[in-house]
């Protein structure tokens, strides 16, 4: 199955995501598929920018997103507008 999830890269202590399309079973920070945004939780607020229309492709093909990656695309008005339709 096909997840759309955060992988982290960055410095110790100061994280920072990339938010990509991977197999479920791969590790969190192993191989992916493509790479569709990033999200930095360190600037006040926190900075999240994503391709929407490949993020609308996956979401179609049938990628199921992380709890933390659906809030983001919730956020962003990227759900809604897939599950529609």
């Amino acid at each position: 199955m096909l997840r759309i999830r955060l992988r982290r890269v960055g410095k110790k202590g100061h994280p920072s995501y990339r938010i990509v399309v991977a197999e479920s079973s791969s590790p969190r920070d192993g191989r992916y598929l493509e790479w569709i945004g990033n999200y930095d939780p360190m600037v006040d607020p926190p900075s999240v920018t994503i391709k929407s229309d490949r993020a609308k492709v996956w979401l179609d093909n049938g990628a199921q997103p992380s709890d933390a990656v659906r809030r983001i695309l919730e956020k962003d008005g990227i759900l809604e507008t897939a599950e529609q339709e």
